[in-house]
């Protein structure tokens, strides 16, 4: 690549962008005035704000005891609630006829008066709430007293109740300081019946905790900031990235001008590189703009909220200037990331307003990744350190709070995974640039019926890399909400039977039928060839190579996110109902079954359909995610995510499911023999103590098992390497008639 070419495309996109008004706004004008204008709109709605009266009705007031007095003529007595609740409490007598009321008719009269505005909550006491109350007291007087004397039974005061709605604000508001009032009233009441038997107060609350805040001068609004800031500049440095890389793929479509520049001197990764520069810059820009705007406002207007009625002032103070220094230096790559995602977002679209239908999804997967850091609960850790987005945040987090030593300790895995991350968006950006199918799509308008009905007659013989996508996210949610109405198997036949609802019924018939619905041979759209014997058995070996480190990341995962108590009780509690199952039986349900019908859905229907696309890559990853994401525990998922690109690997390899079946059964095996079967004889047989190792409580391959596996593994991989790969077309073939099944790499005659 040459320099001079990416700066003439820079500065040729910026000096475009510099031209729109839009982009000027929505980059400079906009952050400087969001946020004063925001602040300013909260002063002035404050002025609108005051406090409603509560209008309470009080039924059996005759019945209430006079020391301690509840009422005081027509309000509650003084000292029961300050000055200011107390002016707010409008007290109402109900209607005579109320007390004889049951207390369904009552509770009809008391919604209607609410729902008609006459009043906002009711109280009503028992009859004999005063007689009961004197009999306690006499109770407690003339109990026997020192060791060895009867328990007395002491009579229940009946309970008052209080009528409110809650789906009311104003009557949800008033029973709120009613019963800031009873609460109060009933602490006198304790009390006085203290003091009356020489009992001091002090004996219902024999002690306190005191508190002492070990924080440093300083650390509290350092805790504050770098909450905030962090996730406010990873926020708008993907607004920021998105618009202008619209503009400058999406727009230059619309605008014609995109032709013009290809047809230059500079190649695509020229071009690519001085887009993704400019939309940097742009991101970069808006990230700080809205930094250095809210900052400003923010610090005036905390310091300015004792100003509204009922609101404290928060003494945040401003940023440290450390933080905004960190903040600048892991900018780059974050508006780097986010610039390259959106440039290849950007260029699939054919318009404008179809660039802007894809920043929902977009900030849809982001979102949750920023708003992790944000949680008390969150810390930098090996496990967090190794999430995109999740593990920048917490360490702009862990600088800004001065824990240098911390943030020295994970910084390499961070800035590694976001690396790999920049580059992974890069090169799939220059893919993108690269495809002419990508950037010379035209718009479509097409009607529902027309389009199904071209969709019918002209579908392949297996499902497209569309199809493929929409059977993966249809399949995820059906396990989900079927996974969110079953509850815990309380024996081996329940969970046997819930195996093969979800196995069979949620997982291999959708597929079947989807298969036959999306493409024309259903043979063909589920991968189901024989490969021949020595591939089949090759993958069932490489299983059995590969287990021991299989087992290896399984532990290396448990350590770096260790299951949660819930989790490991619900483990515990399947493996004692596995406790009477028969060795056949549990290798039949846990290997044989998940074997046959994920390998279906997911190295079949699915990886058919993304096969269409021709880059492995793509659909080895794309399949082995949907396959992690089916299994509900995150910890399996991250284990299953790794085997299936294994598995996959022998699907693209073979374009076979047979040997990622005997692959995906064998590890299921060992799987369930090395976890309730080996343990029971590795005492007592001398063989077994040569593989595996339980010193430390937990089973473990030796060593040198992993390492021979590993070697194994090697070996095999290379034999599968060298393998013909039968590939599908890029395209679809067009020239097929309707009633005749389009030839594809599945077919007897390979299409080259």
């Amino acid at each position: 690549m040459r320099w001079s070419n990416i700066r003439l495309v820079f500065w040729r996109e910026c000096r475009d962008q510099l031209r729109d008004r839009r982009t000027l706004f929505t980059i400079a004008v906009l952050p400087l005035l969001l946020y004063p204008l925001l602040a300013i709109s909260v002063f002035q709605v404050a002025q609108f704000r005051h406090d409603h009266p509560s209008r309470v009705w009080v039924i059996g007031a005759k019945r209430l005891p006079t020391q301690p007095s509840l009422l005081s003529g027509d309000r509650f007595s003084d000292g029961l609630v300050d000055s200011a609740t107390q002016e707010l409490i409008a007290l109402g007598s109900a209607p005579p006829n109320w007390i004889a009321l049951s207390q369904k008719a009552l509770s009809e009269r008391v919604q209607q008066e609410i729902q008609q505005g006459h009043v906002d909550a009711v109280v009503l006491f028992p009859d004999d709430f005063s007689l009961r109350l004197e009999e306690l007291n006499r109770q407690m007087a003339k109990r026997p007293t020192g060791e060895g004397k009867p328990v007395v039974q002491f009579s229940e005061i009946p309970e008052p109740t209080l009528f409110l709605n809650t789906a009311n604000d104003k009557s949800r508001l008033a029973a709120q300081r009613t019963k800031q009032v009873l609460q109060s009233w009933r602490e006198q009441i304790v009390r006085a019946g203290l003091r009356s038997r020489q009992i001091p107060v002090s004996a219902t609350r024999p002690f306190r905790v005191a508190h002492v805040d070990l924080a440093e001068a300083g650390h509290e609004q350092l805790a504050f900031w770098s909450r905030l800031l962090p996730f406010v500049v990873m926020i708008w440095a993907l607004t920021g990235a998105f618009y202008p890389a619209i503009d400058l793929c999406a727009g230059e479509k619309e605008r014609g001008t995109l032709e013009t520049l290809l047809t230059s001197p500079a190649d695509r990764r020229e071009i690519v590189c001085g887009k993704l520069l400019t939309v940097t810059t742009f991101s970069s820009a808006t990230a700080v703009l809205n930094l250095s705007s809210l900052v400003l406002t923010g610090t005036l207007f905390f310091g300015q909220m004792e100003l509204i009625d009922g609101a404290q002032p928060l003494r945040i103070g401003t940023p440290p200037i450390t933080a905004v220094v960190w903040l600048l230096m892991v900018l780059i790559p974050i508006s780097a990331l986010f610039s390259a995602l959106s440039l290849g977002i950007a260029v699939f679209a054919r318009s404008n307003k179809e660039g802007q239908y894809y920043l929902m999804p977009l900030l849809l997967v982001c979102l949750p990744l920023m708003i992790l850091p944000v949680l008390p609960a969150s810390e930098l850790d090996a496990g967090t350190s190794l999430i995109p987005l999740s593990g920048i945040l917490l360490l702009l987090r862990t600088l800004i709070e001065g824990d240098y030593l911390q943030a020295a300790r994970y910084c390499l895995p961070v800035l590694g995974v976001t690396g790999l991350g920049c580059w992974l968006a890069i090169h799939w950006a220059v893919h993108q640039f690269n495809q002419e199918s990508v950037l010379f799509r035209e718009s479509e308008r097409v009607g529902l019926r027309s389009g199904l009905k071209h969709w019918w007659r002209h579908r392949q013989a297996t499902p497209g890399v569309t199809g493929a996508l929409c059977c993966g996210l249809l399949l995820l949610f059906i396990r989900f909400f079927a996974g969110s109405q079953a509850s815990m198997p309380a024996t081996w036949r329940d969970f046997v039977s819930s195996q093969l609802l979800v196995q069979v019924g949620l997982l291999a018939v959708p597929a079947i039928l989807l298969a036959r619905l999306l493409g024309r041979r259903v043979r063909d759209g589920l991968l189901l060839r024989w490969p021949g014997y020595k591939p089949v058995m090759a993958g069932g070996l490489l299983a059995f190579c590969f287990h021991p480190l299989g087992m290896e990341l399984t532990q290396l995962i448990h350590n770096l996110y260790p299951l949660s108590d819930a989790i490991g009780k619900q483990l515990r509690e399947l493996e004692s109902i596995m406790g009477p199952a028969s060795l056949g039986t549990l290798l039949l349900t846990m290997a044989v079954l998940p074997a046959i019908c994920e390998e279906l859905t997911f190295r079949g229907l699915l990886f058919s359909g993304l096969r269409r696309s021709g880059r492995p890559g793509f659909t080895i990853l794309t399949s082995s995610l949907f396959f992690g994401a089916i299994h509900g525990v995150f910890q399996q998922s991250l284990s299953a995510f790794v085997v299936g690109i294994l598995i996959g690997g022998l699907a693209w390899k073979t374009t076979s499911i047979l040997p990622g079946i005997l692959f995906h059964c064998t590890y299921n095996a060992l799987s369930v023999l090395l976890g309730l079967v080996v343990p029971l004889y590795l005492p007592t047989q001398p063989l077994l103590q040569l593989f595996f190792d339980g010193a430390d409580g937990a089973l473990r391959y030796h060593p040198l098992v992993v390492g021979s596996g590993g070697l194994a593994c090697l070996a095999i991989g290379s034999w599968f390497r060298g393998m013909r790969v039968n590939t599908y077309p890029a395209q679809p073939v067009r020239d097929q008639r309707p009633d005749t099944p389009a030839t594809d790499s599945l077919s007897a005659t390979p299409i080259a």
